[in-house]
């Protein structure tokens, strides 16, 4: 397939209509989400997300041998945030 240039018409709510010929090579259907993703250059790509819902990850993560306490889900989420924020400063 060629990279094709498509022009949509942003109204006046800020929404645009996704032509026929993309929903159709997207697979989108109505009422299904939709993602536009920005990477570093500012080129922004229309996609379907892998996990367009909350019950579409149900398991995806795997399972935890005992729940966790407050305080123990609190160190978890302030180690990876401080991992997460480590690794954009030196990549």
């Amino acid at each position: 397939m060629h990279e094709q240039e498509i022009v949509m018409t942003v109204t006046s709510k800020g929404q645009v209509t996704i032509p026929a010929e993309v929903r159709r090579v997207l697979r989108i259907k109505k009422h299904r989400k939709i993602a536009l993703v920005i990477n570093r250059t500012g080129e922004v790509k229309l996609k379907v997300p892998r996990y367009p819902n909350i019950d579409s990850i149900v398991g995806k993560a795997g399972r935890l041998n005992r729940p966790l306490s407050w305080q123990e889900l609190r160190a978890v989420a302030r180690a990876e945030r401080l991992s997460s924020k480590a690794s954009r400063q030196h990549g």
